[in-house]
């Protein structure tokens, strides 16, 4: 069974920074495209950031871009996403999100299959 587990999200203040882990189970994502969501009270879910994990290929919202970091290690089968300067609208439940299929390409798409539960990130001003 695919179980893709988050945590480290918190509350921290404006300016702060928190790093986020995505770890994988009951799948290999060695050359695959993960990413990270979030979705804030009343608001529409929305792409953060992905990573293509057999590469170097990044992608990031134009919100999260220069504060925030999507890594991966591949021997842990963990996805990371480092949170800097962190904004009180950075509030949100972050979800990780995977896929199993080969995509041409990777980047910050709607039709992941796989989902985490979510983590809360709490940013005060």
């Amino acid at each position: 069974q695919v179980q893709l587990v988050e945590s480290g999200g918190g509350s921290v203040q404006a300016g702060g920074s928190l790093r986020l882990s995505c770890a994988a189970s009951g799948y290999t994502y060695s050359s695959n495209c993960m990413g990270w969501f979030r979705q804030a009270a009343g608001k529409k879910r929305e792409g953060v950031a992905a990573i293509y994990t057999g590469g170097r290929s990044t992608y990031y919202a134009d919100s999260v871009k220069g504060r925030f970091t999507i890594s991966r290690d591949n021997a842990k089968n963990t996805v990371y996403l480092q949170m800097s300067s962190l904004k009180p609208e950075d509030t949100a439940m972050y979800y990780c999100a995977a896929t199993r299929s080969v995509w041409i390409g990777c980047g910050i798409r709607n039709d992941f299959e796989d989902w985490g539960q979510g983590t809360q990130v709490t940013v005060s001003s």
